[in-house]
């Protein structure tokens, strides 16, 4: 079975020599469909017809049996035989079209469809009857998109009643992928009859026949882009108002003009210029409407290019970056404009930002997207030549989406590019950095407390106060995960619970409902998963929006385990939701362990491991040193010191030193005290370095120390090693310590 994405190329239509437009040429028609009948992965109409030789038929026989079989005892519910058929069927090993013909001349369409129906309610025979109907929808769809029959179902417009309403079902059945062919025969001033058909079947095509016909609108001769504006016109969709006024705009023709006043009025008129509507459509693309797509539920959409010399071309894109693309380049489309006129808009560079992110990090593995040039630059690097301004635009988008991935994204270019006022409020009143410190997330935290501890703010804002101690948090517990479970009875939640406990959380008691777990839930730093089992398909999409609802959980992933019954309507409603993830109960503790972690990932980049938690303590720390060596006036240090005195007994090498370095510019007590005691807690060059920063902060505020600490100190300057002992002295010196205690020094080396 071969793949959309092995469609990349649909050529409808070509000029001729002269330059006129023309149709193709019947053997061009001909290896056109030929090559693309291949493509689209099913057999020639030839091979659908019923089998000549007794061996063939013979095989045909076989195979009826095996379907049969399996109906009848799916209905008497022998389920161990009816699954034994099922995959006698599977290892035949035939293509979707194959299929599609097998059941349609069982001659019994209705009762097999009635067999998958009740399959998909029976556990053992759900994997059979969902590989079953997949395969037979999936046959049925590639012979409508057939180009051949296609072509066929154009001819049969100009035919009989009974075929033309065929042709136009197939060719509604077809939607979008009959278009290059649909488009050249209503170009063709040949055959005004079937041109009047095929422009009445565009018309009820609606939305799957706009984008291919917008496409091809800008670049057409005048004749043609009239005709086209007229269809467009008569076509209930507001999406053609970008091309369309573009055109207007730039058109040097008159009657092109006029078509396309008419068709912008007969869909309301408009208010605003083509880019503001270009950008208006690419909003509607990035928020994935479900007016913008084709083809739901599929793994492939079509994207459009039209050239003069070879028509319509349709290039196959993998769903998860197809909004993005389309988003992209209507922005593009936007941006354009807007330099014409003088200046690109912080808007539309903001969203083209946003939806290259976007498109960056929904990209599948090893996927090379068809409409991302391979030489083109990453996203990162258009993310930081925007700006730190364009950046803070793309962080709001992503605060309100509670698109984890995104935010993260956009803080790391607001890191790299703010400056002091990059925590002014922008033209909204919002301050996206202070936000993000809010944001129910504990990675996005840490970067928003790190880009604004960077950028040395110039001023006081709200929310400053809690920068520095988010910065101090991760020095201790980054990589302590939290999870809630709700689960009915103590043994599900004992199951969870181990398996939640191997993958490093700390788990929660066990509740029965959200509120039961609400003052754990209060007093965690951070939820970073919810784990729901037992609940039916009402009470689950019933906690999805409670955890929603609340700003600490707004961003957690929720996994369920669920009935058979209710999971496949579950697994349907949140396939596409990277946050929420449904697994039907019993699957086993290996199955349960891969799903989480595969949901952890996608929807918040996984558990914090320890070698993230030790990059985000070090650029912490320096970000801690940097706002203390400057005096920051609005963010205090001091405000780290508690987490800073409680980590320096528990860390070793430059991690302690980093902290006594920051502790020793703070002008308290307790400071100065903790930073020598970890000095006399060590030894050797540790000892040294450890009692160079405590001199470092009496210089700067005098000796804070306790007396059991000065008496040890003139201990270690009297009989320590030469290194601590001249360490020892040069702190002496720079507490001053009365001559009484160095008396004794003196002495002794007489």
């Amino acid at each position: 079975m071969r793949t959309q994405e092995q469609i990349v190329t649909y050529r409808a239509a070509t000029t001729s020599k002269a330059g006129r437009w023309a149709p193709p040429s019947r053997w061009f028609a001909r290896m056109t469909i030929a090559a693309l009948a291949a493509a689209v992965g099913g057999l020639s109409p030839l091979a659908l017809a019923q089998p000549a030789t007794p061996e063939a038929k013979a095989q045909e026989a076989d195979r009826q049996r095996l379907l049969s079989d399996f109906v009848h005892y799916v209905r008497i519910q022998r389920y161990d035989l009816a699954q034994a058929m099922a995959q006698s069927i599977r290892d035949l090993k035939l293509s979707d079209r194959e299929f599609v013909d097998l059941v349609e001349r069982s001659g019994d369409l209705g009762r097999v469809e009635d067999a998958w129906q009740r399959a998909m309610r029976v556990p053992e025979l759900q994997d059979a009857a969902a590989f079953m109907t997949h395969a037979f929808n999936s046959g049925k769809l590639g012979r409508a998109r057939d180009p051949q029959e296609i072509g066929k179902s154009i001819e049969a417009l100009t035919g009989t009643l009974r075929g033309k309403l065929l042709a136009r079902e197939r060719l509604l059945a077809a939607g979008e992928y009959a278009m290059p062919q649909l488009l050249n025969a209503l170009l063709d001033r040949q055959n005004a009859e079937r041109r009047a058909e095929v422009q009445r079947v565009v018309v009820e095509m609606g939305r799957q026949a706009v984008v291919p016909m917008c496409v091809a609108l800008m670049t057409l001769p005048p004749a043609h882009q009239e005709l086209v504006a007229d269809v467009l016109g008569r076509m209930n969709w507001r999406s053609s108002l970008p091309y369309l006024v573009d055109l207007r705009g730039t058109t040097p023709s008159a009657p092109v003009r006029e078509a396309c006043d008419r068709a912008i009025e007969r869909l309301g008129g408009v208010n605003g210029s083509a880019s503001d509507l270009y950008r208006e459509l690419a909003e509607s693309y990035y928020a994935e409407k479900p007016e913008t797509i084709s083809f739901p539920g599929e793994s492939h959409q079509l994207l459009w290019t039209f050239e003069p010399a070879g028509g319509l071309t349709m290039t196959a894109i993998r769903t998860p970056v197809f909004h993005e693309a389309r988003a992209m380049e209507l922005c593009e489309r936007s941006m354009q404009g807007e330099n014409s006129g003088g200046a690109v808009s912080v808007e539309s560079l903001a969203l083209w930002v946003a939806s290259n992110y976007s498109r960056e990090i929904d990209t599948p593995a090893g996927y090379t997207n068809p409409a991302y040039a391979a030489g083109r630059r990453t996203a990162d690097y258009y993310g930081v030549a925007a700006g730190a301004d364009v950046a803070q635009r793309v962080l709001t988008r992503a605060l309100d989406a509670r698109d984890t991935p995104l935010a993260r994204r956009a803080l790391a270019a607001v890191e790299r590019t703010a400056g002091g006022r990059a925590v002014g409020a922008g033209s909204n009143g919002r301050i996206p950095l202070v936000e993000a410190l809010n944001y129910p997330n504990r990675r996005v935290q840490y970067d928003a407390a790190l880009a604004i501890g960077v950028s040395q703010p110039q001023a006081t804002f709200s929310g400053a106060e809690r920068v520095v101690p988010v910065l101090a948090s991760t020095v201790r517990g980054a990589t302590v995960q939290h999870a809630a479970v709700i689960a009915n009875d103590a043994e599900t939640y004992q199951s969870i619970r181990r398996v939640l406990q191997n993958l490093g959380y700390s788990v929660m008691p066990q509740g029965r409902t959200l509120g039961d777990l609400a003052a754990p839930i209060a007093e965690a730093p951070a939820v970073d998963l919810i784990v729901a089992a037992g609940l039916n398909a009402e009470r689950f999409p019933a906690l999805v929006s409670e955890v929603r609802g609340m700003a600490k959980l707004a961003a957690t992933p929720v996994f369920g385990m669920s009935s058979p019954d209710a999971y496949l309507q579950l697994r349907n409603r949140y396939d596409t939701n990277s946050a929420v993830a449904v697994r039907q109960l019993g699957i086993g503790e290996e199955a349960m362990t891969v799903a989480m972690q595969e949901l952890v990932n996608a929807s918040a980049g996984g558990p914090i491991t320890a070698d993230e938690a030790r990059e985000y303590t070090n650029r912490s720390l320096a970000a801690l040193r940097d706002l203390a060596v400057s005096g920051n006036q609005f963010l205090n240090v001091a405000d780290a010191a508690l987490p800073l005195i409680g980590a320096i007994a528990e860390t070793t090498g430059d991690t302690r030193l980093n902290i006594a370095e920051i502790l020793s510019r703070v002008n308290q007590e307790r400071c100065q005290r903790a930073v020598m005691d970890a000095a006399l807690a060590n030894a050797g060059a540790d000892r040294v370095a450890l009692m160079g920063k405590a001199a470092q902060s009496a210089k700067m505020f005098g000796n804070q120390l306790e007396a059991r600490q000065v008496t040890r100190l003139v201990e270690i300057a009297s009989g320590g090693p030469d290194d601590e002992a001249t360490a020892a002295a040069s702190l002496m010196g720079a507490l001053g310590v009365a001559n009484t205690e160095l008396l004794p020094l003196i002495l002794k080396g007489r």
